[in-house]
């Protein structure tokens, strides 16, 4: 499918979850290709200094705009605040996440999965609401990007089950989305990020804990992370740490490769090869096939 979209060039994008990570480095290189960009984030004092970052390097139009994607109405705020400064939006990029506790399913709380599918799931599905109905009717060419996971949309990680429980809710909700505009013969796409490239990516969602809503509290103790888990977590924070020029190359290398992959026209947008993800997709059809259980514990 030809994409809607040809160039960035005096495009206006809008990036959930901006002001860090995967999410700043899409405004990065928006910016360099001539987009105007409204980053959002939840976490004012971030906002601030990635607006400041991304102005910088700008010779088009930074906004940042506080938002709590958890909200319909702060995410319906968004959009009405972006619509009345540019009057379209061609870009759409879902991207807000957090990080969710790593336990058995009977160790997590009804508030975990509250919190975690606010975010990754209902962020994803108030921006849709909130925005692709004035796209559509704005007759601009348009891209709507929502942010998985390979965990979750591929294949689970056992031990993140309320995480990957969101993600995969994201990737069938964008595959929806994408028949359904399509179907219609609109001008507006949709696709599914995958974050991948050089090493792990350390983004805000590790700490996410932080901007955690008080309603949303554990209601008790919580259990210790996996070993698994905080390995992954700290390798990649320390990889972060380490080298931040290397790291935020690493990131740009994504971006660049998401937008690339708009202008293509693809619904899956990563950074690589896709084949070690399409043969898992197989094994766990294989699985399914035999009557077992995808994720194949050994000799069951």
């Amino acid at each position: 499918m030809a994409s809607p979209i040809t160039e960035y060039d005096d495009k206006v994008a809008v990036v959930t979850g901006g002001a860090s990570g995967v999410g700043k480095a899409l405004g990065r290189m928006l910016l360099d290709r001539g987009a105007h960009v409204v980053i959002a984030d939840v976490e004012q004092s971030a906002l601030d200094g990635a607006r400041d970052e991304l102005q910088s390097r700008a010779s088009t139009t930074v906004l940042a705009i506080r938002t709590d994607v958890t909200d319909a109405g702060s995410v319906q705020a968004l959009a009405d605040e972006v619509f009345t400064t540019f009057g379209r939006v061609n870009v759409l990029f879902n991207n807000a996440g957090v990080g969710a506790p790593s336990a058995k399913v009977w160790e997590t709380t009804p508030n975990d999965w509250h919190w975690v599918h606010s975010v990754n799931l209902f962020g994803v599905v108030y921006g849709i609401q909130a925005f692709v109905p004035r796209m559509l009717e704005s007759g601009e060419p348009g891209y709507v990007v929502n942010t998985t996971s390979g965990d979750g949309a591929i294949a689970p990680m056992p031990t993140a089950s309320a995480y990957a429980a969101s993600k995969a809710g994201v990737a069938i909700a964008t595959e929806c989305l994408a028949f359904q505009l399509e179907e219609i013969g609109a001008k507006v796409g949709a696709g599914l990020l995958f974050p991948s490239g050089r090493g792990l990516i350390s983004t805000g969602m590790w700490t996410a804990d932080r901007n955690r809503h008080d309603k949303w509290e554990r209601e008790r103790p919580r259990p210790e992370v996996s070993p698994e888990i905080q390995a992954m977590k700290d390798r990649a924070q320390q990889a972060a740490a380490d080298n931040r020029e290397m790291f935020d190359a690493a990131l740009d290398e994504l971006a660049n490769a998401v937008l690339d992959g708009i202008l293509a026209g693809n619904y899956v947008l990563t950074l690589g090869d896709f084949t070690s993800s399409v043969e898992r997709l197989r094994e766990r059809a294989d699985r399914y096939e035999e009557g077992h259980n995808p994720l194949g514990v050994e000799g069951h």
